[in-house]
């Protein structure tokens, strides 16, 4: 006699997980790191101060009357607010049917939605694009504003105020130590401390590639005892420069011809009120359930000059 098996019987109910896994990364590091601020107006605008360069002739007779000289006047700069926007309509059906992973696939759609659209931001934050008031708006973006650019000679340099970019003309070549060494002292002495080396994947392992032959022969000096070699193993999370700590973060969406030295202090991303990853109900136009996510945002940049770039770079 056949033994009744899974195979022949009827009525077994699916074995379906009640968990969704999302493959698609959503980690977001110049989204995340910059702090947020609310604006009032689609062209925002800020104020930069610069002292006057230090001089080492600052001596004067005894009893002499002093010498007025006015401090620099400030910079005034701005950028535009660009609206980002994620939409997507369930069936009515769809929203009422028992699914795995989540209770209402409206709101799930929703959140997917959100994590898309701040994906999207993240990855524009790494154009070189200027700003524009036509529509559609666009928000200046790092290469904008970052005058202090380690580059080829034949690409030219933006002027800071996130209204044009460097044309990128030069001949990409290979990443180097000398590199962002170059980079980092620009920023250094235009009064920035960069704290933050935002990479692509590839740029990571070019790095790490880099430092795996030089660093080994560094010591360090951090307790009493006698020092010992730094060790490297297959990846490098910290780099110490000249000019202080760069904490390497990999960033899916960077460009693998840029690297950003940002000092974190000096950026943040400006919305309009309740315009962040804003739900808005889209009136149905039949049995379905609409909605949009919208943003409306832009970059500030408060001090230009405490951040940096490594442009023009061949890795692949």
């Amino acid at each position: 006699m056949a033994t009744y098996t899974t195979a022949t019987s009827i009525g077994q109910r699916e074995d379906l997980k009640n968990v969704i896994s999302r493959i698609d990364p959503a980690e977001t590091p110049l989204v995340s790191n910059a702090k947020m601020e609310t604006t009032k107006a689609v062209n925002h605008e800020w104020l930069v101060q610069e002292l006057a360069a230090a001089v080492d002739t600052n001596y004067v007779n005894e009893g002499a009357d002093y010498s007025y000289v006015n401090p620099t006047v400030v910079t005034r700069l701005g950028n535009q607010h660009q609206i980002s926007v994620q939409a997507a309509q369930v069936s009515g059906t769809l929203d009422a049917v028992d699914t795995a992973g989540r209770e209402r696939e409206s709101k799930y759609v929703q959140v997917l939605k959100a994590l898309e659209q701040r994906r999207d931001i993240d990855k524009a934050l790494f154009k070189n694009e200027a700003k524009s008031s036509s529509d559609p708006r666009k928000a200046g973006k790092f290469l904008s504003y970052i005058t202090n650019m380690e580059l080829i000679s034949a690409s030219t340099t933006p002027s800071g105020t996130g209204a044009n970019v460097s044309d990128m003309a030069g001949t990409n070549a290979a990443l180097t130590l000398a590199k962002i060494d170059s980079a980092m002292k620009k920023a250094y002495e235009d009064g920035g401390n960069p704290t933050m080396m935002v990479v692509s994947p590839a740029n990571k392992v070019a790095f790490s590639d880099l430092s795996s032959g030089s660093a080994v022969t560094n010591q360090l000096h951090m307790t009493s005892n006698a020092p010992t070699d730094a060790i490297i193993i297959g990846s490098v999370s910290m780099y110490l420069t000249d000019f202080g700590t760069l904490n390497v973060v990999i960033d899916r969406q960077a460009s693998n011809t840029e690297i950003l030295l940002l000092d974190k202090d000096h950026y943040s991303i400006g919305h309009l009120p309740g315009r962040m990853y804003s739900v808005r109900d889209v009136a149905p136009t039949g049995d379905t359930q609409k909605a949009a996510i919208v943003s409306e945002w832009t970059l500030i940049m408060s001090a230009p000059k405490a951040h940096a770039a490594v442009v023009d770079l061949s890795t692949t």
